[in-house]
C-alpha cells in the first residue's frame, strides 16, 4: 500500500494509505476508494451503501460545497494541487473545516511540497501525499517553522496579540 504523511498530535508520521485513487474510466476495485467529484455524483450513493469508505477528489475549479450533503458520510476529501503555485485548494480546505464543519480527513494531493506544510496545516489539511520525497520529520519542522501567527485559521492556534495578553 502507498504511504502518506498524516498529522499526529504536534508532529507528522508515515501512515499506510488504504485508499485507491480511481480514474473516471477505470473499474471500481474492492475496498476503499477516492473518486473524482463527477464520478462520485454519478455512483457515490451506491458505493456509500456498500459499507466501504469513500473519498472524493476535488479539482481546483470545483466547489467543495457540492459535497455539503454527503460530507458526514465521506472518509476523505482529497484536494488537488495541479501545480504548487495554485492555491485554490487552501480556500477549499478552509471552507470544509470552518463553514461546512467537516471533521474527516482533508488530504493534499498532486504537486505537494514540504515548503507548503505550514500553510496547509493552518488551513485544515491533515494528510499529505508529498511530491518532493519529504519525510514526516521534515514536514513537522516545516509545519512549525513560525512560532507566532497573526491571524486566526482552521488550526485554532492563538494569535500573537492573545499570547502577549497572557
Amino acid at each position: 500500500m502507498p504511504r502518506l504523511i498524516k498529522l499526529a498530535g504536534a508532529g507528522a508520521e508515515w501512515a499506510e494509505d488504504g485508499f485507491v485513487h480511481v480514474a473516471d474510466d477505470d473499474a471500481i476495485p474492492e475496498g476503499d476508494v477516492i473518486l473524482s467529484l463527477t464520478r462520485f455524483q454519478a455512483e457515490g450513493e451506491i458505493l456509500l451503501s456498500n459499507s466501504r469508505r469513500v473519498g472524493v477528489r476535488i479539482e481546483p475549479d470545483q466547489e467543495v460545497e457540492a459535497l455539503a450533503y454527503d460530507l458526514p458520510r465521506l472518509a476523505v476529501v482529497a484536494l488537488a494541487f495541479p501545480k504548487y503555485r495554485d492555491g485554490r485548494a487552501y480556500t477549499s480546505a478552509r471552507l470544509l473545516r470552518e463553514r461546512l464543519g467537516y471533521t474527516g480527513e482533508v488530504r493534499a494531493v498532486g504537486d505537494v511540497l514540504q515548503e507548503q506544510a505550514g500553510f496547509m496545516v493552518r488551513c485544515g489539511f491533515d494528510a499529505f501525499e508529498p511530491n518532493d520525497g519529504a519525510t514526516p520529520e521534515a514536514w513537522t519542522k516545516a509545519a512549525h517553522r513560525f512560532r507566532h501567527v497573526y491571524q486566526r485559521a482552521a488550526d485554532d492556534r492563538p494569535v500573537a496579540f492573545e499570547e502577549r495578553a497572557v
